[in-house]
């Protein structure tokens, strides 16, 4: 009887020692194939976002993420999630990913791209300068971070480029309130909004107009000195220009449009100059 009870003892114990090493096996292949079940989520992830279903997609990237955040396709992930968000429109999912991704992975090879592709989420939201224009100034914000800080990169050269086109738009904005005003004959305040132009946005392609309404209003309000100096301005930065003309027809009245006389020598230098090619 004792006999029995210590082979049954024993038999407990060899099932233990084997549950337990089974345990253990099994323990250390899921640590082991932890970084193989990521990429094997990240790689449906990417067939999903190849087939055009990125809410599909982004849910298998989060999950991929979610399963090995130290794995280095940890923020691959992220950033895929967000470039498929933002290539089907969907601005806000890809802009959450983004601000997450700068927090959490602010130190990876890839920021540049994170705050490019950032800049690009709002950029792309601006559809009318008078009602977007905090989408406005955050891409402002972002283009100007991607020229300091990753000056020597693609990204900066683009940026760039579309910060030209936004400070464009932010003028036109002001030009467009300006009309308002004056629309309602509110003078101050569009003389206000088109000195800003002036002021802020002189390498736009709305500052020769902007001079113009300044005569224009300082003319009907009687300060003529006011408007000669702005026609001043004009006339030395855009002398060809047909607003520089229509303003020194509001301070000359009897202005008559001339041909400019070429003086004797010019006008042989010309002829000669002409015949070289009879």
């Amino acid at each position: 009887m004792k006999f029995n009870n210590n082979f049954s003892l024993l038999i407990i114990f060899i099932i233990i020692i084997a549950c337990s090493k089974k345990e253990e096996q099994i323990t250390t292949l899921n640590k082991k194939s932890l970084d193989d079940q990521m990429i094997e989520v990240y790689n449906q992830a990417m067939e999903e976002f190849q087939k055009g279903d990125v809410i599909y997609a982004g849910k298998k990237f989060s999950e991929a993420e979610l399963l090995y955040p130290q794995s280095i396709w940890a923020p691959r992930a992220v950033l895929m999630s967000a470039y498929g968000f933002y290539s089907q429109g969907y601005y806000r999912d890809a802009i959450n990913d983004l601000e997450r991704f700068l927090i959490k992975y602010k130190f990876h090879p890839q920021t540049d791209y994170a705050y490019y592709l950032l800049a690009l989420c709002h950029y792309d939201q601006i559809v009318d300068e008078r009602k977007d224009f905090n989408e406005i100034l955050l891409a402002k914000k972002y283009f100007e971070l991607i020229i300091k800080d990753y000056p020597n990169t693609d990204y900066s050269r683009d940026s760039q480029f579309k910060l030209e086109l936004i400070i464009e738009i932010m003028a036109s904005k002001e030009m467009y309130l300006a009309r308002y005003y004056i629309e309602r004959e509110k003078w101050i305040p569009a003389i206000n909004r088109f000195k800003k132009v002036v002021n802020d946005y002189d390498t736009t392609i709305y500052i020769e107009e902007a001079l113009y309404r300044l005569v224009e209003l300082h003319y009907k309000l009687g300060l003529t000195n006011e408007a000669e100096k702005y026609a001043r301005l004009l006339g030395y930065n855009y002398e060809s220009s047909e607003w520089y003309e229509a303003s020194y027809k509001i301070l000359n009245k009897s202005y008559d449009k001339r041909q400019k006389i070429i003086p004797d020598d010019r006008k042989t230098i010309l002829k000669k100059f002409k015949n070289l090619f009879k």
